[in-house]
C-alpha cells in the first residue's frame, strides 16, 4: 500500500534531488512523492487441539514475526471479505480418479457452496500433462462443464500442476487457494518439489490437498508422495485431508469452513535485514499455553518479484 510524503521545503526538495542551487517551480510544495511499502498479508487458521475452529480471537491476542524480529499488525479481520481465486486441481491419473461419477459430482457441490459472487474458481487437470478445463469464473454452469470435461492419462505431473496454477492464481487479487485432489506421487518430472513450492509461495498460494490413497494397509501406499502433499500444505499456510475420512464430500466441506473462518494479519515490514531474498514468518499467540492452539499460516514469502510464465 503506498504511503506518501510531502516535501514542502525548498532545501528538503533540493537535497532529495541533490539538485541544490537549481531553479525551482512555482509549485514545488506541492509536490508529492510516493514509496511503496509493501503490506505483507498472512491468513492464520486457528484450532484447539482436538481440531475444532478457535473464533472470537482479537488483534491483541496474535503476535507475528518476521525473520525473528517482532513486527507491529497494522491489519485485521476475523471473516476476510476479500475475494477467493481457487484452482481445483484434479488428478487423473488411474490410481486417483477411479470413481469418476462420484469425484465429479462432489468438486460440482463444492463450487456451488463455496463460490460467492466475488470469488473465481479455475478447474485443472493433471495426468501425464497439466490442462485447464475452465477459465477464472463464478459461472457454476461453466464450471460443471469444465468438471465434466475430466478425463484421464497415464502418468502424474503433479509438481507441474502446481507450478501452473500457481502463476495463473498469481494474476488475480485476493486469496489465492489451490486445492489439490492426489495421491502425491509425480512421476513426470519436469518440476521439482522445490520449484513447485517456491512458485506456490512466491505468488501467495495456500494449498489445500485432499489425499486420496489406499487403506493405510495397502503394500501399494505411496506414503513419499503422501508426505510431500502434507508438507506443501504445511508451508504454504493451507492444510491436508483425507478423502478415506468422509469421502470426498466430507473434504470439501472441511476446505470450506477453513476457508469461511480465516484470521487475516497484515504488517508493513520493519527492521528488515537488507539483501534477503526469502523472509520468514511467524506468528503466536502468546497469552497460550504453547500446544493450546493449532496455527496454520504460510511460512515466509519471497522479496522479488515471481519469475517469468511458463507455458503449458
Amino acid at each position: 500500500m503506498p504511503a506518501k510524503w510531502v516535501l514542502r521545503s525548498l532545501a528538503a526538495i533540493c537535497l532529495f534531488f541533490g539538485t541544490q542551487g537549481a531553479p525551482v517551480p512555482a509549485n514545488a510544495q506541492d509536490v508529492t512523492f510516493k514509496m511503496d511499502v509493501k503490506l505483507v498479508n498472512v491468513f492464520v487458521n486457528v484450532t484447539d487441539q482436538n481440531g475444532a475452529i478457535v473464533g472470537g480471537l482479537t488483534r491483541e491476542d496474535f503476535a507475528i514475526f518476521e525473520d525473528g524480529r517482532p513486527q507491529k499488525i497494522a491489519l485485521f479481520d476475523r471473516q476476510s471479505e476479500l475475494p477467493l481465486n481457487v484452482v481445483l486441481a484434479v488428478d487423473t491419473s488411474g490410481s486417483v480418479f477411479k470413481d469418476r461419477a462420484l469425484e465429479r459430482d462432489a468438486a460440482k457441490r463444492f463450487a456451488k457452496a463455496l463460490l460467492r459472487p466475488q470469488d473465481r474458481m479455475g478447474v485443472y487437470e493433471f495426468a501425464t500433462y497439466v490442462t485447464q478445463r475452465t477459465p477464472f469464473t463464478n459461472d457454476l454452469k461453466q464450471i460443471d462443464r469444465g468438471i465434466d470435461d475430466l478425463r484421464g492419462g497415464d502418468a502424474t505431473a503433479l509438481y507441474d500442476a502446481i507450478y501452473l496454477a500457481s502463476q495463473g492464481l498469481g494474476k488475480w487479487q485476493g486469496r489465492r487457494v489451490l486445492v489439490l485432489i492426489s495421491d502425491g506421487s509425480d512421476t513426470v518430472e519436469n518440476t521439482t518439489y522445490a520449484q513447485a513450492l517456491e512458485q506456490a509461495l512466491r505468488n501467495e498460494v495456500m494449498i489445500y490437498s485432499i489425499i486420496d490413497v489406499p487403506i493405510e494397509a495397502s503394500a501399494g501406499r505411496d506414503t513419499g508422495g503422501e508426505h510431500a502433499l502434507i508438507a506443501l500444505s504445511e508451508q504454504t499456510g493451507g492444510k491436508s485431508i483425507y478423502a478415506d475420512q468422509g469421502g470426498l464430500d466430507a473434504a470439501f466441506a472441511k476446505v470450506s469452513e477453513d476457508l469461511r473462518t480465516q484470521y487475516l494479519l497484515g504488517y508493513y515490514p520493519q527492521n528488515q535485514e537488507p539483501g534477503v531474498d526469502f523472509h520468514r514468518i511467524q506468528v503466536t499467540i502468546p497469552r497460550a499455553a504453547a500446544k493450546a492452539f493449532n496455527l496454520s499460516y504460510r511460512t515466509g514469502y519471497y522479496a522479488a518479484a515471481p519469475a517469468g510464465e511458463r507455458k503449458r
